[in-house]
């Protein structure tokens, strides 16, 4: 089985999806954490940024067998992955890997276009929403940095990921629409988990 799980940036995908993955025993997929690893490769001057080998283990990302977990989330890199992420070879190469990976058992996915690019066939479609206000608080938490900041940054960057020509972001037709805005954590995966169950 697969669940797909789409959502802007703070909207508290990489949280749920890794909880819902738990929760149910499905292995976790982060999708971001793929561009990201591309964008890092980049940064360092790589000749090859798309050559490096991306794997997912005991919750950390390792690139060319390094362990890039925290470097991964440092805003250089996240300015860089939604430019990234914007080329349509370097998103023709990760979609391949990760419906790859995908195909190899039940997995919670987690990304910007899961759902409508991805694994349009997914069984169950969830996009996460939050206030804009709520995602800058929730990723200044994370990073430390002045939430107006994030706020204008944030913004700027769903204004690329929505306009972009190639995988805009946008829910599937048949997602369902899950605003995680003061909701605890646990809260959204119980939704997410009864959503599960009603289509299994």
């Amino acid at each position: 089985m697969l669940i797909a799980i789409d959502g802007p940036a703070g909207a508290g995908k990489s949280t749920v999806a890794r909880a819902v993955a738990d929760a149910l025993g499905f292995t976790y997929l982060d999708s971001g954490a793929m561009y990201r690893c591309v964008a890092l490769a980049e940064l360092r001057g790589t000749a090859d940024p798309l050559a490096g080998e991306i794997e997912f283990r005991g919750g950390r990302v390792k690139l060319a067998g390094e362990d890039v977990t925290d470097e991964i989330r440092t805003p250089e890199v996240s300015a860089r992955a939604s430019e990234v992420a914007a080329r349509p070879e370097v998103r023709r190469h990760l979609v391949a890997l990760q419906r790859e990976m995908i195909r190899q058992g039940d997995y919670v996915a987690e990304g910007r276009d899961i759902g409508t690019v991805v694994a349009p066939d997914a069984e169950l479609k969830v996009f996460l929403t939050a206030s804009p206000q709520e995602r800058a608080q929730r990723r200044a938490a994370q990073t430390g940095a002045d939430p107006a900041q994030v706020l204008a940054e944030q913004l700027e960057r769903d204004e690329r990921d929505c306009t972009r020509a190639h995988s805009p972001l946008q829910p599937a037709d048949d997602a369902l629409q899950v605003d995680t805005t003061g909701l605890s954590v646990d809260a959204v995966v119980d939704r997410i988990a009864q959503l599960v169950q009603a289509v299994r």
